[in-house]
Formats: structure tokens, C-alpha cells, sequence
């Protein structure tokens, strides 16, 4: 077993290595297009020509960049891959210079091993205001904030407008 960075024939594989665990809500869905327009994120585990795992390193600046989509089909759980592709991102954020690398999960035992320790979400704002404002699970998000590295306590990234902060009603124009 190894890891390698992915390319774009693999894009397929790892939109299917997602969506094994995006169903149940493990992971959130990415969408095949979104996959190969970021494939240069991604890291996979292969196995006898077969890709076994997949994860991916989204850099918001030299401050920041988040491990996501960290994926191990189930018959190879247990075997080292998942470790990989984290090592293989977390060198990946070491050559970037950046100083401090997070994540949210729903397994922060596994990720506490790899040296990762909870963090409160306001210590992420740009990975806030970039990901979580669109995300379905805004509201009731169980997800586990982790940071490995100093978090930082600013943002780089402006806050997004969200409706909610600001109601806009609209009005028919004179004559409709």
C-alpha cells in the first residue's frame, strides 16, 4: 500500500470512495465536477492498482488549511490507509508552511491519535464563513472541530452575507 497525489482519472474513483460514507451523513456529498476542479487536493491510498482511500488538504492561506474528505473503503479500515493519506496531507500543509491544519469530524478519537485536539469553532472563522454558512447542517452540526498547530483567532476571508442577519423583503415594482 501507498499513497500518491491524484490525478484526474482518478476522479471518478474517488467521487465513489465519498459516496460510500456521504449516504449515511459521514461525510458531506461532493459532487463529481467538484472533485476534478479540486482533484490537486486530493491524496489517495492504493492497494494493488486499486485506490482504498482518498483525502484532501483545501488551503485557505498561510494561517489555515483543513484535511477533508478522508475516506477508507470499509474492507480496508483498520489497515493504515486512512493514517496515510492524513500523513501524506498533513506533509503536504508542512511544505505550504502553513501553521495550523483542522478538521471536522464524527471520529475524534481516530484523528487524536494523529495529534489533532478539539478546538472551538470560532477558532476557525475562514473555514466558517467559507464552508459551514452554505452547508445543510448549519444549524445542527455534530461535528467535532480539531486543530493540529496554533488555531488561529482572525479570519483572512470577509464574513459572508447571510439572509438571516439581514431580511430583505421585497416589494412588487409600481404597476405589477
Amino acid at each position: 500500500m501507498h499513497t500518491r497525489e491524484a490525478v484526474l482519472a482518478d476522479a471518478q474513483a474517488i467521487y465513489d470512495l465519498i459516496g460510500t460514507y456521504s449516504g449515511d451523513g459521514t461525510l458531506l456529498p461532493r459532487r463529481l465536477p467538484e472533485i476534478c476542479e479540486n482533484i490537486r487536493d486530493f491524496v489517495v491510498a492504493e492497494k494493488a492498482g486499486q485506490i482504498i482511500g482518498c483525502g484532501a488538504l483545501h488551503l485557505y492561506g498561510p494561517h489555515l488549511a483543513e484535511v477533508r474528505s478522508i475516506a477508507v473503503y470499509p474492507h480496508h479500515r483498520g489497515s493504515g490507509a486512512g493514517r496515510q493519506v492524513v500523513d501524506a496531507l498533513l506533509r503536504e500543509a508542512e511544505r505550504h508552511r502553513v501553521s495550523c491544519v483542522c478538521l471536522f469530524t464524527r471520529i475524534p478519537e481516530f484523528f487524536s491519535r494523529l495529534g489533532f485536539s478539539v478546538a472551538p469553532r470560532e477558532h476557525l472563522p475562514d473555514k466558517v464563513y467559507k464552508d459551514c454558512c452554505n452547508c445543510p447542517r448549519l444549524q445542527s452540526c455534530d461535528e467535532v472541530p480539531m486543530v493540529r498547530g496554533q488555531a488561529p483567532k482572525f479570519a483572512i476571508l470577509p464574513r459572508p452575507f447571510m439572509a438571516a442577519q439581514f431580511p430583505i423583503t421585497i416589494r412588487p415594482l409600481e404597476g405589477e
